[in-house]
């Protein structure tokens, strides 16, 4: 009777770490994606920008995805964006397959940085980070110290992870299935590489590999088995959520699942055949794991980025450009459900986000126009502006009749104006695209008008802006998320700041009598205002749910007006 009650406790005290384990790595997890929001937030416009000046070449391309990868914690993040650049013309594929050789080495740098601290340096991360939230006023120092506060508390995770496991040192169990991931390590590649893909952070991924090696519940091989498989499931995690992007999206993490996923897979052969040379990259199995994950992905770069050429060609023969067809529209505006007016107006919803979506679609090219014209990409935006037109009349007749519906309460009655007023401003903004936007671009090719280098910059650099807002608008009409609602607001008006900047700048070039800016000048100053009006036609998303709170005033945010 005392041995099944010894081993009943013995399974109980298992049992309770491992779910202890399991809440202190789900900690660690929300920690990464806490520092990356925090980024997101607050300098996503600048990293935006460091990612599409960086395009020139291979070289400046790759040091961008590294420094984008460093703030965002994350390169699949950095991926998606780079791809993103690609479809709409901003980044070469090359160049957008640099930015993610860069982005996977600067992924690796957090992860080393992050086990590097010293003991003090996590509760004044805390201590700051949560002051500044707390007591800021600005976006920018509010989501400094939301960053502050992430870091610390993946300090405080790994601090916890390495408690939780301690005991399992001596427990014969875990012995056993850490012993057999030692002598099978192509089950711990492919564990490794489950897990990566299931949290969707290398970066947390590796910091409990690191930390479970520290406790010594692994060899040197299981943990360096893990970590590439945790390389390769990264790559994986891109490729996957670019599933329903255009090929061109596709083709630039393909490429980086061929190279990156390929050489995780050369590397673990490498490591059974025993050719690895772990012990001369630390004195302990942890700083091993560290020293194995930066080196490869170094490598994988110093490697990669010459082939990067060859790889994309490659990437074209597997996956080409898809043949243009016009497939039957169709619509989420079903009759069949106008007497039930909440399920309607959600079918309106999203017949307007879908608005928005092919609103976004025609601006992103729109500004390589300029530089170079495209017939095709030209008559892309004027078909979808058509499609725009009639999917706005469409909205306003199924709206109309389900306000008619007897059923429609004041406040179903007050979405749909809202929806009403959302197509009409996707509607004017898609014409500003179409008519203004498209037509000066046409007027600077049949002029063979170029603009100055400074206009030309700022002008790409303001069209990013904007574009970064719509989506933005696009992510809170499907959410109704009050803090991104506020700061699409606090959004329209620092692009109005901007806009004054501009054409002060413009001016002053003017006034020097540069030749460039003298011949483009009206088209400059005009582009800029077509902008900012496309920008205001999508703020007006967050208009409803900032009045709900009391925090929206005829011209910016309640207790925000000194903010900028």
């Amino acid at each position: 009777m005392a041995c099944s009650r010894s081993v009943f406790e013995r399974r109980y005290i298992l049992l309770l770490l491992l779910l202890k384990l399991a809440g202190v790595t789900a900690l660690l997890i929300w920690s990464v994606r806490l520092i990356r929001t925090g980024v997101e937030r607050a300098y996503s416009v600048p990293l935006r920008r460091i990612m599409r000046r960086g395009g020139e070449n291979r070289v400046t391309a790759a040091f961008a995805g590294f420094g984008a990868a460093l703030m965002l914690q994350s390169s699949t993040v950095v991926a998606m964006l780079a791809a993103g650049f690609a479809a709409s013309g901003v980044l070469s594929g090359t160049a957008a397959f640099s930015v993610l050789l860069g982005a996977d080495v600067g992924s690796a740098a957090v992860a080393g940085l992050l086990t590097a601290r010293a003991g003090w340096l996590e509760p004044l991360l805390l201590l700051t980070g949560v002051t500044l939230f707390l007591r800021s006023q600005t976006r920018q120092w509010k989501q400094t110290g939301r960053i502050l506060v992430g870091v610390g508390l993946v300090f405080l995770s790994l601090d916890l992870i390495g408690q939780a496991t301690a005991p399992l040192r001596d427990n014969a169990g875990v012995g056993v299935v850490m012993r057999y991931l030692g002598s099978d390590l192509a089950t711990a590649f492919l564990l490794g590489a489950i897990f990566t893909w299931a949290i969707h952070s290398s970066v947390a991924a590796v910091l409990l590999f690191v930390t479970l090696s520290a406790q010594g519940l692994m060899n040197a091989e299981a943990a360096a088995s893990l970590t590439l498989g945790a390389n390769f499931g990264g790559s994986i995690i891109a490729f996957y959520l670019s599933f329903g992007s255009i090929p061109v999206a596709r083709r630039v993490v393909l490429g980086n699942l061929m190279l990156r996923g390929g050489g995780a897979l050369i590397a673990l052969l490498c490591l059974l055949a025993g050719i690895l040379p772990l012990d001369m990259l630390g004195s302990t199995v942890s700083r091993q794991v560290i020293g194995l994950h930066l080196l490869f992905n170094a490598t994988v770069l110093v490697v990669g980025l010459p082939l990067v050429p060859l790889v994309s060609r490659l990437c074209l023969w597997i996956m080409p450009d898809a043949t243009q067809t016009h497939p039957p529209r169709v619509t989420a505006l079903n009759e069949a459900l106008l007497d039930r007016p909440e399920q309607a107006l959600t079918a309106a919803a999203r017949e307007v986000l879908r608005m928005g979506e092919a609103v976004e679609a025609m601006l992103a090219p729109a500004m390589g126009l300029y530089t170079t014209w495209d017939d095709a990409v030209a008559e892309a935006i004027r078909t979808r502006e058509a499609e725009v037109n009639t999917t706005n009349f469409d909205i306003k007749l199924y709206l109309a009749k389900v306000k008619q519906t007897r059923e429609l309460t004041p406040e179903l009655a007050q979405r749909a104006t809202e929806l009403a007023q959302f197509a009409v401003s996707f509607e004017a903004a898609g014409d500003l695209v179409e008519k203004n936007l498209l037509g000066m671009a046409r007027r600077m090719h049949l002029r063979h008008l170029t603009f100055s280098a400074a206009g030309a910059q700022e002008l790409a650099d303001f069209h990013d802006r904007v574009l970064a807002s719509v989506q933005l608008a696009l992510n809170v009409m499907m959410s109704s998320d009050l803090e991104a609602a506020r700061q699409l607001a606090e959004e329209k008006d620092k692009v109005r700041g901007i806009e004054q900047r501009l054409h002060a700048a413009h001016l002053e070039r003017l006034g020097r009598g540069a030749a460039e800016t003298v011949d483009t000048s009206n088209i400059h100053q005009e582009t800029i205002r077509v902008l900012k009006q496309i920008n205001n036609a999508f703020a007006v998303v967050g208009h409803p749910i900032l009045a709900e709170t009391g925090e929206l005033l005829p011209s910016r945010l309640a207790g925000f007006e000194d903010a900028n």
